[in-house]
């Protein structure tokens, strides 16, 4: 694992409670050293503090992935507005944690992350196991399609260019469509922990999946339940 973060004193205790968890971790104080480590050894996740100075964790991650790298990345950050967690996603990140935050959730986050990317069972101890891919390679509901093995999505003929999780978010609800999935079930089936009542991760992840689905002329495809949770559906 890749730890870039500014602030001395949160590096060194997440690197030494990461470390007691099980991982090996090299941490870096900036971008700068976060970009040369990253290409000189590739880690199996990132953990990057979005405000460091010079090239922030924003620029990691849209560097990474401009070169194809793919690598699971977790943000850190202090900005709590739904915009600023949006443009961390729109850079490339796969989830984030607010500061300040539970180390509890760094690592539940990190072994939902590395569960849905890891060929194997070779995590860490106390990471869930990862769960079995359905056999059907390819899925329609309410006009969209999914190659589930090449990743790639489409309404009508618009491709849609999805994160990992926005499509593994998608492909939940493409699956059930027409069912009600409370918050709880989509937590666990995505993320594999539930964060609780309190969480807006969830509502961030299907606010930005909706704007890259809606279309002016098209209906809205995913509903809001109140009280319980989304539904994938053509009104």
């Amino acid at each position: 694992m890749l730890l870039a973060e500014d602030d001395r004193a949160i590096r060194h205790a997440l690197q030494r409670a990461l470390s007691l968890e099980g991982y090996q971790v090299i941490a870096v104080a900036d971008g700068v050293e976060a970009l040369a480590q990253a290409h000189k050894s590739p880690p199996d996740v990132l953990l990057l503090d979005v405000m460091m100075p010079g090239i922030d964790g924003l620029q990691v991650c849209r560097v990474l992935r401009a070169e194809g790298d793919r690598t699971p990345i977790l943000m850190l950050t202090a900005l709590v507005e739904t915009a600023d967690r949006i443009a961390g996603l729109d850079a490339g990140a796969d989830d984030y944690v607010v500061k300040p935050f539970d180390v509890e959730e760094v690592f539940a986050r990190l072994r939902a992350l590395l569960r849905r990317t890891s060929p194997d069972n070779g995590q860490p101890a106390g990471q869930p196991k990862e769960q079995p891919q359905a056999p059907d390679r390819q899925i329609e509901a309410a006009g969209l399609r999914m190659d589930v093995q090449a990743r790639r999505a489409w309404r009508g003929e618009r491709e849609l260019e999805l994160t990992r999780t926005e499509f593994e978010l998608l492909e939940l609800l493409v699956r059930n469509a027409g069912i009600v999935l409370d918050h709880s079930t989509i937590y666990d089936r995505i993320w594999g922990y539930d964060f609780g009542p309190g969480s807006k991760n969830l509502a961030v992840y299907v606010g930005y999946l909706r704007r890259k689905l809606d279309e002016p002329t098209a209906p809205a495809l995913i509903h809001t339940v109140r009280g319980v949770g989304y539904v994938l559906r053509e009104d």
